[in-house]
């Protein structure tokens, strides 16, 4: 809470405590003590908004942006406000590259934030003040990019930035309220590029791999949803745990997120198999169970798609995000959608927007076409498939056990379900009459 001082020789201070605990105070000179308790309520703002991290509303903007050069400069050395710079020569080409500096994000948020500040540029000129921009010319900027035809998805993602720039401004004091605040983003998902691998698709394209390594990252991809290449690079041979067939998973893309850097997956049949060729074949002392994503040099799309075609088959757009997107349709046809999320790691809503697919087996099995027409594939092929999921597979005697391994870092360890309950159930036997 701030303060006000009265000084024996007619001056005002305001006083307070910041959030480390240190006393603070700003010379008013000689005011009217409604004034100075006005800006001791104003102080108390500043000091709410910067310990909960909230932004500016317009009126507090606006009472700062009014504030003299001297006082402005008290208020900055406090730390309650950034140092005065000079509004009206600030350019939207120095806004953008004071927020790219000022952004604590990832390569790959920094890429993607280089191509909306790029798209600012063009549209607007970097030397544009960015008082002069109005929601109009946001309206119109919008518009430009929907009708260059990029994605409904890239436009969306773009207006999303734009909106985080200038609300950055105006929590700097630069501007008094966003001209991108009303903007309507839309959705970021499309459809339009979601395509359904299917298994026999994916045998076909196993059988073409030139080694384990390719069948590994194809594998893990649409058999057990990894991220590529920012999950599989990861993977070590500890990571896997042979004898209760999970396999961690360390996932820089959601480490950020507490309780999401490290997940658990199952280490299904498909997968096993591969796995166990290459651990066979990896040198003594092997690290790493994919070396190759180790290089940089490595193109992982050129290669993968030769390797489709191939196979005869024709390259789907987002190759990688389909494969993963494919196996979460599968898996939330036969689990729980709490299950399917804690493997995937995200949430069911994150799922359902990005990654569920609706498939024509799901229409024919649906109305009943395949049996009325005398071709009952679709039911089949689906019975098959869960049948063959299903099956346990058999371990030789020789496979390697890494007892302890994998489960030090597991997020969950599930309780078998011969474990879970007795034979008579929770509930104490009735006895009978």
């Amino acid at each position: 809470m701030a303060s006000v001082i009265r000084d024996a020789n007619g001056t005002k201070r305001v006083q307070f405590t910041d959030g480390d605990g240190n006393r603070k105070t700003i010379r008013l000179g000689k005011c009217s003590v409604k004034s100075a308790e006005t800006f001791a309520l104003r102080v108390e703002d500043l000091l709410a908004a910067q310990l909960n991290g909230n932004p500016w509303n317009a009126a507090l903007s606006a009472w700062v942006r009014d504030r003299p050069n001297v006082i402005h400069a008290r208020l900055a050395r406090v730390g309650l406000v950034e140092p005065r710079e000079d509004t009206g020569a600030m350019t939207l080409d120095r806004l953008l590259t004071r927020f790219v500096s000022s952004a604590v994000v990832k390569p790959s948020t920094r890429a993607a934030y280089r191509q909306t500040t790029e798209s600012l540029r063009d549209h607007f000129g970097g030397p544009m003040a960015i008082d002069r921009i109005t929601p109009a010319h946001a309206d119109q900027w919008r518009k430009v990019l929907a009708d260059s035809g990029l994605a409904t998805a890239t436009v969306a993602k773009r207006v999303h930035v734009a909106k985080t720039i200038f609300r950055k401004a105006v929590k700097w004091g630069l501007i008094d309220s966003s001209p991108f605040a009303d903007l309507r983003a839309g959705s970021q998902c499309n459809s339009d590029r979601s395509h359904y691998v299917t298994v026999e698709t994916i045998e076909a394209i196993l059988a073409h791999c030139p080694d384990d390594q390719w069948r590994a990252i194809v594998a893990l991809g649409r058999y057990t949803g990894l991220r590529c290449p920012s999950e599989i690079v990861g993977l070590r041979w500890g990571d896997v745990n042979w004898e209760r067939g999970r396999l961690t998973v360390h996932s820089p893309k959601t480490a950020g997120h507490e309780g999401h850097a490290v997940r658990v997956v199952p280490l299904v049949p498909e997968l096993r198999a591969i796995l166990l060729r290459l651990f066979d074949e990896a040198d003594e002392g092997a690290e790493w169970i994919v070396p190759r994503l180790r290089d940089r040099g490595t193109n992982l799309r050129t290669t993968f798609t030769k390797i489709i075609k191939r196979a005869g088959a024709e390259p789907w757009p987002r190759l990688f995000h389909n494969l993963r997107a494919s196996c979460a349709t599968d898996w939330c046809e036969r689990f729980p959608a709490h299950v399917v999320a804690g493997w995937l790691g995200h949430s069911p809503l994150i799922a359902a927007r990005h990654y569920l697919q609706t498939r024509d087996a799901h229409f024919e099995l649906a109305t009943g076409s395949g049996a009325e027409c005398g071709a009952p594939e679709a039911q089949n092929a689906a019975q098959q498939q869960a049948a063959s999921e299903d099956r346990t597979s058999h371990e030789s005697p020789d496979e390697p056990v890494f007892v302890g391994v994998a489960q030090d870092n597991a997020v969950c360890d599930c309780i078998p379900q011969s474990e879970q309950v007795g034979a008579t159930g929770f509930e104490p036997v009735t006895p009978a009459v």
